[in-house]
């Protein structure tokens, strides 16, 4: 090789500088701490459902929440894999928790046509839009830290980790929005709640890809 390419190979890797590998257990704990941060912030500025303490809790309750919590949780670990691409790596996990939470609204749909709920009331979409907006507001902070993660790596799909950015953060801000809506009505959590998600999911789809190329 002639000393003119030898010279140019140094100068190109003159300033580099080693690189800490992203860490998998690192990214998903400071996803999970700042839902629960969320979590706490609801707790103590709105206050908890009354029946968590009294023993008493309602199973539409803890199916839904433990839907978006599972559906979060998959979501958020699938954009920290994305944020360090390797061959063979699985993006696919949280399919088939959406799948699951995504039989909430269908649920909802069917009651409401049956006549069980009327979600058009005055009452019920004023309580749906508080849901939607504090629901909202609480899923910031996770999706803060998933796109500072993945600005921090250097995803292969821009948009579909966006995406996935934008659920995990809206599952987790409304599980920790659903620890203070006593509301057990499944017509009212399968729109309102899962429009969050759903919300959320469209706004990182678009936003997040401009934030994250390399």
């Amino acid at each position: 090789m002639t000393s003119p390419a030898n010279d140019l190979i140094a100068e190109l890797v003159g300033n580099l500088e080693p690189v800490k590998p992203l860490s998998f257990t690192r990214g998903l704990g400071y996803t999970l701490a700042a839902a629960g941060v969320s979590a706490a912030g609801i707790a103590v500025t709105m206050g908890v459902r009354p029946d968590l303490f009294a023993g008493k809790v309602d199973p539409v309750f803890l199916l839904s929440a433990g839907l978006f919590l599972v559906l979060g949780i998959a979501a958020a670990a699938t954009v920290i894999v994305m944020s360090r691409p390797q061959v063979g790596n699985d993006h696919g996990g949280w399919v088939w928790a959406a799948a699951m939470a995504g039989l909430l609204p269908v649920a909802a749909l069917i009651v409401a046509m049956a006549g069980a709920s009327d979600p058009l009331s005055r009452a019920s979409i004023a309580h749906g839009l508080d849901c939607l907006t504090i629901g909202g507001a609480a899923s910031l902070l996770v999706f803060t830290v998933l796109v500072a993660w993945l600005r921090k790596g250097a995803p292969t799909s821009p948009e579909r980790a966006g995406l996935l950015s934008g659920i995990a953060a809206g599952s987790l801000g409304i599980f920790a929005f659903s620890l203070h809506c006593a509301d057990n009505d499944i017509v009212h959590i399968g729109l309102w709640h899962s429009a969050v998600v759903v919300i959320a999911a469209a706004i990182g789809r678009s936003l997040v890809p401009r934030l994250v190329r390399w």
